[in-house]
Parts: structure tokens; C-alpha cells; sequence
């Protein structure tokens, strides 16, 4: 379930947050101290939400006007307002919202909240989360993902970039160690790597993101939630962020991915 807090008071924020993450441990939670902070998000990151607990009195743009936005982008998105002002329950309602509670929250009430939803949330499984535009980095469930070998990451984002298509262990060693000659001690380095790999995606339950055939290795390109993917099926939005600019510093001569990341070799 992905979850915004939205609240202008830091205080009231860390709050609601703190209530939320035991309420709801499993959820992919995002706060915002402000509604224009809100919408940046959701545009960049291309994603709907679940639930948006807001406050009305918000800086820069009440709590209902940026309802009415959130509602535009996701129809489907429960709206609980949480806030000191209870002249505003009318308007809320109005707005077909969820639930609507009074500060100071609790976890109970939170959880009665998520457990009572208008638009009740139909739970998939998470996909693993790959942004591949600016640096190239691998989140789970709004967390990073840390690798146990620093060159694991790169061998990835080859991968990634290779939307599903194989790749032997020579073409790896030419792509990772360029210049190096395929020997035995690097091939030892490499199955390191993709042991590496493979290891960390099944402690995350994601091992099907992985495909791998005797010399052959590569991605399943529907389990995961890429944004270079997204680019490609049409949607401009992460593209548009960085003004056409491709991928990072990773050099992989045409490859696309080569000029997304932002991260050394």
C-alpha cells in the first residue's frame, strides 16, 4: 500500500508518520510538509497512492485544494483528513473522502482508518523499484537496496538495459572489466557478482526478477517498476525531468543505460 502524510507542521508530520508505520509496517510510506511537495512527487515518480492522510491547513495550499488535485490524479485514492478543525468535515465529505480525524492521532484510529477504506486497496505483490534516470539506484518498498559488492549495482543496471535480453558470461566480462582477458580468476569475480545479486533479490523475496540459463543471464522486464521502462511504453515524465539527458556515467558504448546513472564504473 503506498501511503502519503502530508503536513506543514514538522511536529504534527513526524507524528503522523511514527502512527502510520506501526499501523501499516508493510507500507510503502512517502511524507510531504507541504501539498506542492506532494504533487512534485507523484508527477516525477509517474505513481498513484493508496491513502493520503492530509492536513487541511496546509502552507501554500489548503488541504481541500490539494485534495481536489490529488483526486484528479487518482480517483480511486482515499482521502483522510487529519487536522485541529473539525468546520471542515462537510467539505472533506463533499470530496467522497475516507475518514477524517482529529488531532492528536493515534494508532488505533489510523489503523481502524486503513482497515475501513472507501476505495478498498487490492494488496500485489511489490515490485522491485528501479530508477534509472539521474543516478541509478534500486529501492524496495520505499527503501534502498543495498548490495554487499560495490560493481553488483553496475552489473544490474547492464542488465536493466538490456530490457530482457540475455547476456553470456564473455559479454559481461568485456562490458564490466573492458580490456581485462576472460580468465578463470575473472569469471570467479563474476559469479561473485551475480551470486551477490541473486542473493540480495531472494532475501527480498524478488528472486523472479532474475533469469538465469546456463551462460545466459537477464532481467525479467515485468517484474520490476523502471522508469526508463515507463519512458519507453510513452510515458514523458521522467524523461522530461532531466530535459532528454540519457542515463549515467556508465560507459557501454551505444547502450542507452550508459548515459542514465550518474555513477562511476
Amino acid at each position: 500500500m503506498r501511503i502519503l502524510a502530508i503536513d506543514g507542521d514538522p511536529r504534527a508530520l513526524d507524528l503522523l508518520t511514527a502512527c502510520l508505520r506501526q499501523a501499516c509496517p508493510q507500507g510503502e510510506l512517502h511524507p510531504f510538509s507541504s501539498g506542492h511537495k506532494a504533487l512534485a512527487w507523484l508527477k516525477t515518480a509517474g505513481a498513484g497512492f493508496d491513502a493520503a492522510f492530509l492536513e487541511v491547513a496546509l502552507p501554500e495550499m489548503s488541504g481541500v485544494a490539494l485534495a481536489r488535485q490529488l483526486q484528479a490524479r487518482c480517483p480511486r485514492g482515499n482521502l483522510i483528513f487529519v487536522t485541529e478543525f473539525p468546520q471542515y468535515m462537510g467539505e472533506a465529505f463533499d470530496l467522497h473522502a475516507s475518514g477524517y480525524l482529529m488531532k492528536p492521532v493515534t494508532v488505533p484510529e489510523v489503523q481502524r482508518e486503513l482497515a475501513d477504506l472507501r476505495y478498498p486497496v487490492q494488496e500485489e505483490a511489490p515490485l522491485l523499484r528501479v530508477q534509472a534516470f539521474g543516478n541509478f539506484e534500486v529501492f524496495f518498498q520505499g527503501r534502498p537496496v543495498h548490495f554487499r559488492r560495490s560493481r553488483t549495482k553496475e552489473l544490474f543496471a547492464y542488465l536493466i538495459d538490456r530490457r530482457g535480453a540475455g547476456s553470456t558470461m564473455g559479454e559481461l566480462i568485456s562490458i564490466l572489466w573492458e580490456g581485462r582477458l576472460d580468465t578463470p580468476g575473472v569469471r570467479s569475480q563474476l559469479r561473485s557478482l551475480i551470486t551477490d545479486l541473486r542473493t540480495t533479490l531472494q532475501a527480498l523475496g524478488q528472486e523472479a526478477v532474475i533469469i538465469k540459463r546456463r551462460d545466459l543471464i537477464a532481467v525479467d522486464p515485468k517484474q520490476v517498476d523502471c522508469d526508463y521502462y515507463r519512458f519507453l511504453a510513452g510515458d514523458r515524465s521522467p524523461g522530461n525531468l532531466f530535459r532528454g539527458e540519457y542515463m549515467s556515467n556508465y560507459s557501454w558504448g551505444e547502450t542507452t543505460l550508459g548515459a542514465l546513472t550518474g555513477e562511476d564504473p
